[in-house]
């Protein structure tokens, strides 16, 4: 008989994960497990694998793994998602969950409708625009205290990114019309520049106005996804650096809109959107 894990399926804004309860569920090779369990023919099908576990510091510490099986620093829309989880599963005692992250200690505010948690909004923390705090390498051996508006040659064509961190690693590009983009060609040849060493997530961004951006993401280690909750945080700094828009806007990704604020007096970013439980399983493991 296969081993079986219980899990969970949620998704934010359709950025969709699989998280499994550590304080139940004992998952030896996570890593193995994300690539299995993500695979959208022969497993659950997901952009990765979160795992909620025991924290000695906060409510709860999120483990979060791409469908290729790379460990990343965060995640917007999981974080929301686990803040959720915690709260309904009884990991959690109040309607605000601290949750661990490799990035930090993230504040997660539960928002209900009708007694029901349907949101949240997350102190994500502040943005580093150190270069070698994101990380990116900076061309020629120059210096700089940020990396905005920068030119970066790919196949020719010089594009102006706009490097930000947001716990992990950020490019932002601005152009006229993100809907024609090639984002399957593109996308891999921004997450693998010889810039970013831990390769990086890729957003391209239309300005609508001064309160409203539309947004694409390539995120690394699971290619286009439809929403991508530091990534929108990402763009909402790098709009501001560049002065496109005002602190407080809306983000519209492919899954829906994630409110961005970020708040010039504590220097932090919030992030407002939907946290959406799918469905609850059983997914067996069998031996290759």
């Amino acid at each position: 008989m296969p081993n079986s894990i219980k899990f969970t399926k949620m998704q934010g804004l359709g950025n969709d994960y699989v998280y499994i309860n550590g304080f139940e569920e004992n998952v030896a090779d996570p890593v193995t497990l994300a690539r299995r369990i993500s695979d959208r023919h022969f497993g659950v099908g997901s952009d990765g694998l979160v795992m909620i576990l025991p924290s000695l510091t906060a409510d709860v510490r999120m483990r979060m793994f791409n469908a290729d099986g790379s460990e990343a620093e965060m995640c917007g829309n999981a974080v929301r998602c686990v803040g959720k989880y915690a709260r309904e599963r009884g990991l959690a005692s109040s309607d605000v969950v601290n949750v661990e992250t490799r990035a930090g200690i993230k504040r997660v505010e539960l928002l209900r409708q009708e007694k029901t948690i349907h949101a949240a909004m997350v102190d994500m923390g502040e943005p580093d625009l150190t270069p070698a705090h994101i990380p990116v390498l900076i061309q020629d051996g120059g210096e700089t205290s940020s990396f905005v508006a920068w030119p970066v040659e790919i196949d020719g064509v010089i594009w102006s990114v706009t490097a930000v961190s947001m716990g992990n690693p950020h490019a932002v590009i601005f152009l006229p019309d993100i809907d024609g983009l090639d984002l399957c060609s593109i996308g891999p040849k921004f997450e693998c520049h010889r810039l970013f060493p831990q390769r990086v997530n890729t957003e391209f961004v239309e300005v609508c106005d001064r309160h409203r951006v539309r947004m694409r993401v390539w995120e690394r280690g699971a290619g286009e996804t439809l929403a991508c909750g530091t990534g929108a945080c990402a763009v909402a700094v790098a709009c501001r650096c560049n002065g496109l828009t005002e602190n407080d806007i809306d983000v519209e990704l492919r899954g829906g809109v994630l409110h961005i604020q970020w708040e010039t007096s504590s220097n932090h970013v919030f992030m407002t959107g939907k946290a959406t439980t799918v469905f609850d399983g059983v997914y067996y493991q069998e031996d290759e």
